[in-house]
């Protein structure tokens, strides 16, 4: 039974926005990191795909970084991509906008080929069979030459690992938390934040295990370019034909 239908909830998409997004760590490096790592396929980027663009964050950094390109936010969440359209609606028509459900595998029958396609913290509300058949779609859908970078929530080694993470998240939440207007304690941002509604749509997979299902699709260079405890930048390169 799928879990993600949460993210169709317009107050759990304002809490997350709100609450919680601005201070996820390193956020702001993950997305750089991304975007070196595209700059250094020296591929021209003309059209990218942004995959579970929740409110257009991603494509906004691509689009400033790119100033000729175009890219497709694509997302299943109605409410999310009306925040997209509100931040993207400076850019015109460089940016378009598709409601499809990467659920399903029809979700790229109206695509053209990209340049690169991009993911950010979508692709874990996913089975781990799902997630798969969406890297052979991407994979498909690139370019030769083509880039597949996805900032993601992945699988901590040991239950250890995971309550470091989740303290240090809780940490950084209170600190940003800090600046708002009705600033939070720690205690009330754990309990708002981190153990959420959406969090039982999280299906996590160690980046690892991800990287080499990557490498048997047929992607070039796969490496996870950064990484701090559960957050994570991986992806690869389709081969030139």
């Amino acid at each position: 039974m799928r879990t993600d239908q949460v993210w169709q909830d317009r107050t759990l998409v304002n809490n997350f926005l709100t609450g919680v997004r601005g201070g996820i760590p390193f956020a702001i490096e993950q997305i750089n990191m991304a975007l070196n790592v595209l700059e250094q396929t020296g591929i021209p980027v003309h059209r990218v795909a942004d995959l579970g663009c929740g409110d257009g964050a991603i494509a906004q950094a691509i689009l400033h970084r790119y100033p000729n390109a175009e890219v497709t936010a694509i997302d299943f969440s109605q409410p999310m991509l009306d925040q997209a359209e509100h931040r993207l609606a400076p850019f015109g028509d460089r940016v378009r906008l598709l409601k499809a459900d990467l659920y399903t595998a029809d979700w790229h029958s109206e695509l053209e080929p990209f340049d690169a396609i991009f993911s950010g913290y979508c692709i874990h509300h996913l089975p781990d069979d799902r997630k798969q058949a969406l890297y052979r779609e991407i994979y498909a859908l690139l370019h030769p030459g083509g880039c597949f970078l996805n900032i993601e929530h992945v699988a901590s080694a040991t239950p250890w690992v995971e309550e470091l993470f989740n303290d240090r998240l809780i940490d950084a939440l209170y600190q940003w938390n800090l600046t708002q207007a009705d600033p939070l304690s720690r205690a009330e941002v754990a309990k708002r934040y981190v153990h959420r509604d959406d969090k039982a749509a999280n299906i996590l997979a160690p980046v690892e295990q991800q990287c080499d299902w990557l490498r048997a699709i047929g992607f070039q260079h796969v490496d996870c370019y950064f990484k701090f405890l559960e957050l994570a930048v991986f992806g690869g390169v389709k081969p030139n034909a």
